[in-house]
């Protein structure tokens, strides 16, 4: 597996710098203004690094702007650059000084190129919890963040309690304004779900709950649960609460339900808040937590689980496949017999993110970032035979090289489904 420290925009620039002999990195040793920068480390006579590139770094303002120098006074070791700075430069702000003929701004698109170049032959890896068979659904929309996909597991066992079937409707505290159901026709498990008709009149604290006999749920560390809506919700719309009181009166566990489609079953997964003090849990509700207007919503099957307990089988190749241009993932009819109703693992990779910032951190082998990025950078200044006195072409060469072999230390993936 090629390495990853997971190293800034910033720093992959400036070790590129440092293979172009190109970057002086150093900060100011005195105030300065908007326009001007003091360091009492830089050397060279009266406009010495006119033309020079600057990346400086506000350390107050957490801000990086780029501009170039206009002027070099060797007296007082002050470089003037133009555009202006929009903070003015005090000690210990830190900067990087380029060569002219390498602007920063073409060495970061340099090295998103690079990771451009190793799309399709390094990924960053993914796993997505996102998905839950049913015994019905064959065809299921893949999971955002996923661009191949390498294996797909089951759940064949995990450790659970159901805290509420519901096949029968909540009943122990209902607001005015919602009206519960067993809804036999849309659900996902057993023989009902519930169904809540929330009228406009409906505000945001309205809660239906269900009494339930007392469980100690203090081992588990996830609620599970499906949930539907007729209107599109944002997560903490809605909650789940959880109580050792009646009527969830006082919740131990107010949980979000994730963001809901409209008219879309969610197979919903939320990790507990409190579980140690969820030692009697005697109420289960509903909770609208922000007014989004009258709307139905659907939960069925709250279950509580030990997640490190859960035991995954994989899914055999010839069960499923991937249709590329609706994104989805289709299972053949057999598949619901090893997974008739079970949690899904995708395993797979998302294509490796662009670094659009000089806090975004690398996704793959950053030394064969670096290479690559200083091989094409030098290839850019080379020019022809005649107007390459530095032998940057030679250097250009060398480096691909050595992006090469780092290239060929990338995991070697097999057996992969692209997802686009």
């Amino acid at each position: 597996m090629a390495v990853v420290q997971g190293r800034t925009r910033a720093q992959l620039r400036q070790s590129i710098g440092y293979n172009l002999g190109a970057v002086y990195v150093s900060s100011a040793s005195g105030t300065g203004s908007t326009t001007t920068i003091v360091d009492n480390t830089l050397r060279g006579g009266d406009d010495n690094h006119n033309g020079k590139w600057v990346v400086f770094n506000d350390a107050s303002a957490s801000t990086v702007e780029a501009s170039r120098v206009s002027d070099y006074v060797s007296s007082t070791t002050t470089l003037t650059v133009s555009p202006a700075f929009t903070n003015a430069s005090v000690a210990s702000d830190t900067y990087e000084l380029w060569d002219d003929i390498y602007s920063p701004a073409r060495i970061d698109d340099l090295i998103n190129q690079a990771v451009i170049d190793a799309t399709g032959q390094a990924y960053d890896p993914v796993e997505k919890l996102d998905l839950h068979t049913d015994g019905l659904t064959q065809r299921f929309d893949i999971p955002s963040g996923l661009s191949m996909i390498q294996n797909i597991y089951y759940r064949s066992t995990v450790d659970f309690t159901r805290l509420l079937s519901l096949n029968s409707a909540m009943d122990e505290t209902v607001d005015s304004d919602i009206t519960v159901t067993a809804d036999t026709k849309i659900k996902k498990q057993g023989t009902a779900s519930n169904r809540f008709v929330i009228a406009a009149g409906a505000s945001a604290g309205d809660v239906a709950t269900d009494s339930i006999a007392p469980k100690d749920i203090s081992a588990y560390d996830y609620i599970e649960f499906w949930a539907r809506s007729t209107v599109a919700t944002s997560s903490g719309n809605l909650k789940i609460l959880l109580d050792n009181t009646a009527s969830c009166a006082s919740p131990l566990e107010t949980l979000d339900v994730p963001a809901l489609s409209a008219d879309t079953w969610t197979f919903c997964r939320v990790a507990l808040a409190n579980p140690r003090s969820d030692t009697a849990i005697i109420s289960v509700g509903l909770e609208y937590d922000s007014d989004i207007g009258a709307c139905t919503v659907w939960l069925d099957d709250i279950s509580v689980v030990k997640n490190d307990s859960a035991q995954w089988v994989k899914m055999p190749r010839n069960l499923w496949r991937i249709d590329k241009e609706a994104k989805d993932i289709v299972f053949d009819n057999y598949a619901h017999g090893a997974a008739r109703y079970s949690l899904l693992k995708l395993v797979g990779g998302d294509k490796p993110a662009l670094l659009t910032t000089d806090s975004a951190t690398s996704e793959i082998d950053e030394q064969y970032v670096i290479a690559r990025a200083t091989a094409l950078a030098f290839a850019s200044a080379s020019g022809g035979p005649t107007t390459d006195p530095d032998n940057k072409n030679n250097m250009a060469g060398f480096w691909m090289g050595m992006s090469s072999s780092a290239r060929r230390g990338f995991p070697l993936l097999t057996d992969i489904r692209l997802v686009e």
